[in-house]
């Protein structure tokens, strides 16, 4: 892979102490996931680290007070196994795929190691007729073992088993200590973007920048000035790009 939409990380945990939690922690509600457009059947959720602490808020939103709730607090071993990763965490949450279930191809912006959070899968109840799709490449995340998913790929899971998929999912805010891991287990970061539009590319840019300045519309304009300043940059060969236009 180039860029990879997918690892197995070094990290595995003992699955009898993973479901001896998963027990404890079933005994609150399950909450159905709020994206009800990409999922049939029926995905949901338990937050173990949520806004405020709350058992009722489910949503990975951006903000600085994320807690552990209750019933984190009850579960030992989840406690041990989120310790292991040393960085901060913001959503914690066991997520359930009903027997049968599909969720749909869809992308998760900014949910990548590059772009800031690092989303790690472990799974505590599965077996391997439930299979992920990441990029079109069909993976099974084996049960008691540590996955990272770059969510900003196009991915999505059927489990076709009888029973219910449950996994362990932590969003971690990227460190140095996660980039080391992830390097360790084969990660190649992506290419940093030469333009701030990823459409746009040497090959197509010289014509952008000339229906840009057709335009004439100030915003524009002043876009085509910086494409074109970025364009005649120097690459890494010490060549520059020639804006001919087509």
């Amino acid at each position: 892979m180039s860029v990879c939409s997918y690892l197995r990380l070094p990290f595995s945990f003992d699955v009898a102490k993973l479901q001896h939690d998963l027990a404890l922690a079933v005994q609150a509600p399950w909450i159905n996931h709020f994206n009800t457009r990409v999922y049939e059947e029926e995905w949901s959720c338990i937050p173990l680290r949520s806004v405020g602490g709350r058992m009722d808020h489910i949503l990975p939103i951006e903000s600085e007070d994320f807690q552990d709730t209750e019933i984190l607090q009850q579960c030992a071993y989840f406690r041990e196994v989120i310790a292991q990763f040393q960085c901060e965490k913001t959503s914690i949450r066991l997520m359930s795929l009903a027997a049968g279930g599909v969720i749909k191809e869809h992308r998760d912006a900014g949910a990548s190691l590059e772009d800031g959070i690092t989303r790690l899968h472990i799974p505590i109840q599965t077996t391997p007729e439930v299979m992920f799709t990441i990029d079109h490449v069909p993976v099974h995340f084996s049960i008691g073992d540590t996955w990272y998913l770059n969510a900003s790929c196009l991915h999505g899971v059927r489990n076709d088993s009888p029973h219910a998929r449950v996994h362990l999912m932590l969003d971690c805010i990227s460190n140095s200590w996660l980039e080391q891991v992830c390097r360790q287990a084969g990660w190649i970061s992506r290419p940093p973007l030469r333009y701030p539009d990823p459409s746009i590319h040497d090959g197509n840019v010289a014509e952008v920048i000339e229906r840009l300045r057709q335009a004439a519309f100030p915003a524009g304009l002043n876009l085509a000035d910086e494409l074109e300043a970025i364009a005649l940059s120097p690459l890494k060969t010490g060549q520059k790009i020639l804006l001919t236009g087509t």
